[in-house]
């Protein structure tokens, strides 16, 4: 029986927007109550259930997004926006119960224009279904997380992602041109639709990366690009992670814009080639476009490579991996296990800083599993992302959940004291919510700003990303 303010809202929301899109059942609100971060995992195992929704809202219309902020709004309720449920964070977790606003129902897409080069989707659109309808036409998104088959639009905007392909195609700030959003007043916002402008502030960046806490995006319009004519992917071996990060940064400051440019430690080299034998460090190479600055870019790419002792092995490697890369499998069986611990944090900083961070992450965090695997990704001219992945086995879920707390604050610490950004695109949610008033520093109080002007009632995912 449900408790009678949860009644009252149900009753009031079913009249607002009809009430075949308000959920109440059990399984709507467990389903909701966790994302796919490890300890969310952990706390399903134990029966947890610290961040259940008390009501879920499916809508199919930016006018029932609106009829129900504008409501919550005048009437004091929390409402977290939930894209997938994808996060690997606890991003869209409910942190003061409320209404989950399900955007998995608005899925279409509006238009394509292949002359301008862009598409514009709803924002519950699936990342690999989008993909695949560009395919089609001889188009593609460039934008490839590996949670393509499991994540939505409008989340790869609310968590400022990015994909595989970022060292030459840039991140989703880099790829989107214009989206519309309700604020939690119940008003609606579109940003500027050209292909760039100088009229002020860029208010698209109130949005990006706010994990929902500033407006509902409901409609995005991202960049397209032709299929390429010819893509060629290289294997290389390096004997060190020093040799391997210097190649990285050589070929970011001379220009060349690789598609593909993943670096593994010695660890890590022997899962990504799948062989237990391998020995050394791993490079997944790979460039593409007109065929004729392809081949002169790969070569260019080799000779940078060669400089610092690489060993060509050739494209299987690299292709192997390009087939299997949506493949979250290794994590996903690990953890179903109720004492598998298995978890990734990203990271970013500087080429003169990125090795030191590494070593000091691979010391620290080695007590905490049996295997803790490091590779780099998501290239700058200036720096570059890196992954810890950490693979391992408790007594019992409740153990494992304990342990990666440890894993978090360990790695956060590590990062803030080294100066790293202590996330590169997995955003903030519940993990990193109590280190990112130290790493905002003085922009908190624009932030603060900022939300307190947009949501002063605080109802939109309440709790998150450091606001007091």
């Amino acid at each position: 029986m449900l408790a009678p303010q949860v009644q009252h809202i149900e009753n009031e929301l079913a009249r607002l927007i009809g009430r075949e899109y308000v959920f109440v059942n059990e399984e709507m609100l467990q389903t909701h109550s966790y994302d796919t971060w490890p300890v969310a995992t952990k706390w399903k195992q134990q029966g947890k259930q610290t961040h259940r929704p008390d009501l879920v809202v499916q809508p199919t219309t930016v006018e029932q997004i609106e009829k129900l902020l504008s409501w919550a709004n005048q009437n004091h309720i929390p409402v977290t926006p939930w894209g997938l449920g994808s996060s690997v964070t606890g991003a869209p977790l409910v942190s003061r119960g409320g209404i989950i606003l399900d955007m998995s129902a608005m899925q279409q897409v509006l238009e394509v224009n292949t002359t301008n080069l862009w598409v514009k989707v709803q924002a519950g659109m699936m990342g690999i279904e989008l993909e695949q309808r560009l395919n089609a036409q001889g188009f593609t998104l460039n934008h490839s997380p590996q949670s393509l088959d499991r994540s939505s639009v409008g989340g790869w905007i609310s968590t400022r992602a990015t994909g595989q392909f970022s060292s030459r195609y840039g991140g989703i700030e880099d790829l989107v041109i214009a989206f519309s959003a309700v604020l939690p007043t119940g008003e609606f916002v579109q940003t500027p639709f050209v292909p760039r402008a100088a009229i002020g502030p860029d208010i698209r960046h109130i949005f990006m990366g706010a994990e929902g806490t500033m407006g509902v995006i409901t409609d995005v319009t991202l960049k397209i690009f032709p299929l390429p004519e010819v893509r060629i992917l290289e294997t290389l071996r390096f004997t060190s992670v020093n040799h391997g990060l210097n190649a990285m940064r050589k070929i970011m400051r001379s220009g060349l814009r690789p598609f593909l440019l993943r670096f593994y430690d010695q660890d890590e080299a022997r899962h990504a080639m799948q062989d237990s034998s391998f020995a050394g460090c791993a490079m997944f190479l790979g460039t593409e476009g007109i065929k004729i600055v392809a081949e002169a870019e790969y070569q260019a790419l080799l000779a940078i490579c060669k400089e610092e002792g690489a060993s060509v092995l050739g494209p299987f490697g690299a292709q192997a991996w390009m087939k299997r890369r949506y493949d979250f499998s290794t994590i996903e069986r690990r953890l179903e296990q109720p004492g598998g611990l298995a978890e990734t944090i990203e990271i970013a900083h500087f080429w003169d800083s990125i090795e030191d961070t590494y070593q000091t992450l691979k010391l620290a965090l080695a007590p905490y599993a049996e295997e803790v695997l490091g590779h780099f990704s998501h290239t700058y001219s200036q720096g570059t992302s890196l992954y810890m992945i950490l693979l391992g086995y408790e007594k019992d879920a409740a153990t494992v959940e304990e342990r990666l707390h440890e894993i978090w604050k360990t790695t956060m610490s590590i990062c803030l004291e080294k100066g790293a950004a202590i996330s590169h695109h997995h955003g903030v949610g519940l993990a990193r919510l109590p280190y990112i008033q130290e790493q905002s520093g003085t922009g908190m109080v624009v932030m603060e700003k900022v939300k307190q002007a947009i949501d002063p009632n605080d109802i939109l995912n309440p709790g998150k990303l450091g606001f007091k």
